[in-house]
């Protein structure tokens, strides 16, 4: 939340390029503090998992400024899939390290990627169009008339009782809870059960844990362009496609996660049927990552940060139900909670947004 009040208020440049070069060189110094002290490592950490929480935030404040209406949810999803990316060949990449240069080595590499990156972003990127010391004047002109003069360099004062009292907000809200319970449920959890039950060994096991993450790069930009085609055409409402891809992907998921709890053993269908989930799931982020500029441009990196704050939570909250559920002997009738569980939270956040979501500016948005 202070991350979206401080995008939208200074602007997501500072913000974003400040957060991930601290957490640049917090994995820079990782080393060092974990040969000093446990306690010097975990506030590393805790300083990384800061600048990190204002990321999405800052880059919806971004967002906001730099694209037009009728492709945001291409924008919005070509940066998710470039955090997919990011994760599939930092796992890969970390394992090679690690076995060829020691284990330091990983974060002596990607904590230099991170501070050269952020030289790079500081000189190309400025929060709003207006702000850019080399924008051409029919660049900034197409911007203006695009988005609106208000739009583009309006800070205007945070309602924050009509956000907090906001219904479409807050079924935003539970939506994204859905989505992040099911997300982390398999990101995290997927290597366990592929060895407890399925019995792949870590080759095969880190080769489908990493097919399952590049399942929503290549969904991402189709469902991206496809709900920008629906609802720019004028063949939907706004409102319409954010729910129709949110309970189209949320029902999909839910119907496959039971299915894979009575699949047994067939580790074959088992891994088809876990990529299936996965880009399902990144159709209901086609609504629940875009929603936020939707409701109210000038303040979506408040709402990212109230919204992402709430799936955060399902981020802490489905390891550990995993854990609990699992905690016993790790067994595929075990797993099958684990994945009714989450069909249920799929189905509740799929009717929540549904009745209560919309994607119309909402009146205190100006």
């Amino acid at each position: 939340m202070p991350g979206g009040l401080a995008a939208d208020r200074l602007g997501g440049r500072w913000l974003y390029g400040g957060c991930v070069l601290l957490s640049s060189v917090a994995t820079l110094l990782t080393p060092a503090a974990a040969r000093v002290h446990i306690g010097v490592l975990i506030t590393l950490r805790v300083l990384s998992g800061l600048g990190e929480g204002t990321m999405l935030p800052a880059v919806h404040a971004l967002i906001a400024r730099w694209s037009t209406p009728r492709y945001r949810s291409l924008v919005v999803n070509a940066i998710f899939v470039g955090m997919e990316a990011g994760a599939v060949v930092g796992t890969l990449l970390t394992g090679v390290l690690c076995d060829h240069a020691g284990w330091p080595s990983a974060f002596y590499v990607f904590g230099t990627v991170g501070c050269v990156w952020s030289a790079a972003w500081f000189f190309l990127c400025h929060d709003s169009p207006p702000s850019h010391p080399r924008i051409s004047t029919a660049e900034l002109q197409y911007w203006e008339r695009t988005i609106g003069s208000d739009d583009l360099a309006g800070r205007p004062p945070t309602p924050w009782r009509r956000i907090i009292s906001s219904v479409p907000v807050w079924a935003l809200a539970v939506a994204f809870f859905a989505a992040d319970w099911g997300y982390y449920t398999f990101v995290i959890c997927l290597p366990l059960y592929m060895r407890d039950v399925l019995g792949f060994n870590m080759t095969w096991n880190g080769l489908f844990s990493a097919l399952a993450c590049l399942a929503p790069i290549l969904v991402a930009p189709v469902c991206g362009l496809l709900s920008d085609w629906m609802s720019s055409s004028g063949r939907l409402s706004t409102t319409a496609v954010r729910k129709g891809f949110c309970v189209v992907g949320f029902t999909a998921a839910g119907c496959l996660l039971v299915v894979v709890g009575y699949v047994g053993c067939d580790r074959h269908l088992a891994v088809a049927i876990i990529l299936a989930i996965m880009a399902c799931t990144v159709v209901a982020y086609a609504s629940v990552l875009v929603n936020q500029l939707d409701l109210a441009p000038l303040h979506a990196g408040k709402i990212m940060g109230l919204t992402n704050g709430v799936a955060s939570v399902a981020a802490i909250a489905a390891p550990l139900a995993v854990g609990a559920l699992t905690y016993d002997r790790s067994t595929r009738d075990e797993w099958q909670q684990v994945f009714f569980l989450a069909a249920a939270i799929y189905a509740v956040g799929a009717v929540v947004f549904l009745i209560f979501g919309s994607g119309k500016r909402q009146s205190w948005a100006d």
